[in-house]
């Protein structure tokens, strides 16, 4: 099933976290667009006004492909949010 991720921080997030170098800076509004798809994650970068006018149901093809493990937790649909949320990262162990 594809996602649309419209919400920038985490657009930045997934492209600090991976090897692929993408330039935010041609569009106006992006849309990352991906899949995950066993132990990879399949993605395209769209401008949000070309992804409205033709639909989700219409991307067709990935741009490039990432290993799961290095992109962030919130792409993995085993992953609770809550639980994230709960973490104490000060705690010393």
């Amino acid at each position: 099933m594809m996602i649309a991720e419209r919400d920038l921080k985490r657009i930045k997030e997934f492209f600090e976290l991976s090897t692929t170098d993408f330039s935010l800076r041609k569009y106006h509004r992006p849309v990352l667009v991906y899949e995950v798809v066993e132990d990879k994650v399949c993605y395209s970068l769209w401008e949000a006004d070309v992804l409205e006018r033709f639909g989700l149901k219409n991307v067709d093809g990935w741009d490039k492909t990432e290993n799961v493990a290095f992109c962030p937790d919130w792409m993995r649909d085993d992953v609770d949010e809550d639980e994230i949320e709960d973490i104490d990262l000060d705690d010393d162990l």
